[in-house]
C-alpha cells in the first residue's frame, strides 16, 4: 500500500522512515541513487512520478480510491498523520504543536537546504569551492542553525516533543545531527540537542530507519 521512494543518505528520505516507523506502517522501498548513471532521480521513469526529480515521494496506493503521490518530506509527515492518526506525529495543544513544527521547519527549510547535496555539488564543480571550503560553508549553517534548535529546546515543556515519545521534531532533528556528525561539526555546544539524540538514537524506529539500515546502504 506505501511506497517509499528513498536514497539510503538522503536526510529527507531519514526523516520519512522514522516516521512510518514511529506509526509502525509497513512499507516497500524503491531506492534511487543519488549520484549513480549521473543521478537516477533524474531519469524521464522517475521524473514520470516525480517531476521535482527529489526524494523522497511517497506513493500511497490504499488509502484512499485513487493512488496518491507525495513529493517533500514535511508534506508526507503531515500526510501520515492525517491518513494514519495514531500514534500521533505531533501535539495535541494548538500552541505546542506550533512550536514543534517551527522547530522542525528550522531544520528542513533553514538548516538543510543549504546544505544539501545539490548545493555542496553546485559549490565545487560550478563555483571552484574547494573541499575545506565546501567543509566550512557546512560546518557555519549546521552550527548557527542549530544553535537556535538548541535554544528551542529549552522552550519545551519535556526532553520530547510529545513527552514521553518521539514524533515530527524528532524524525527531522535526527537526521541532521547525523549529517551533522559526517562533516566533524562541534556538537558539544548543544547538550539538549545531544540528550534528545541520545534518547532516539537507540530505539527501533531510529535505528531501523538508519542510513546504515537500508537495503541499498554503500
Amino acid at each position: 500500500m506505501l511506497t517509499l521512494y528513498s536514497y539510503w543518505r538522503s536526510s529527507a528520505a531519514y526523516r520519512v522512515r522514522i516516521a512510518l516507523n514511529l506509526k509502525g506502517l509497513g512499507y516497500k522501498q524503491v531506492p534511487v541513487h543519488l549520484v549513480r548513471d549521473g543521478g537516477q532521480q533524474h531519469a524521464p521513469e522517475y521524473r514520470a512520478l516525480n517531476p521535482q526529480g527529489l526524494v523522497p515521494l511517497l506513493v500511497d496506493s490504499g488509502s484512499g480510491a485513487s493512488e496518491v503521490r507525495i513529493a517533500q518530506s514535511l508534506a508526507i509527515l503531515e500526510y501520515l498523520d492525517e491518513v494514519f492518526p495514531v500514534p500521533a506525529l505531533l501535539p495535541a495543544e494548538p500552541p505546542l504543536r506550533a512550536q514543534v513544527r517551527a522547530l522542525a521547519l528550522h531544520v528542513a527549510c533553514d538548516i538543510h537546504p543549504l546544505n544539501n547535496t545539490r548545493v555542496l555539488k553546485y559549490l565545487t564543480a560550478e563555483v571552484g569551492a574547494s573541499d575545506a571550503i565546501k567543509d566550512a560553508w557546512y560546518r557555519h549553517w549546521v552550527e548557527l542553525g542549530l544553535g537556535a534548535v538548541e535554544q528551542g529546546l529549552g522552550r519545551l515543556p519535556s526532553r520530547l516533543s510529545l513527552g514521553q515519545r518521539p514524533g515530527y521534531l524528532e524524525a527531522c532533528l535526527i537526521p541532521q545531527v547525523y549529517n551533522a556528525r559526517r562533516f566533524n561539526c562541534d556538537l558539544s555546544p548543544y547538550p539538549r540537542i545531544l540528550d534528545l539524540v541520545a534518547r532516539c538514537e537507540p530505539l527501533d524506529a531510529f535505528r531501523n530507519a538508519a542510513p546504515e539500515a537500508q537495503p541499498d546502504a554503500e
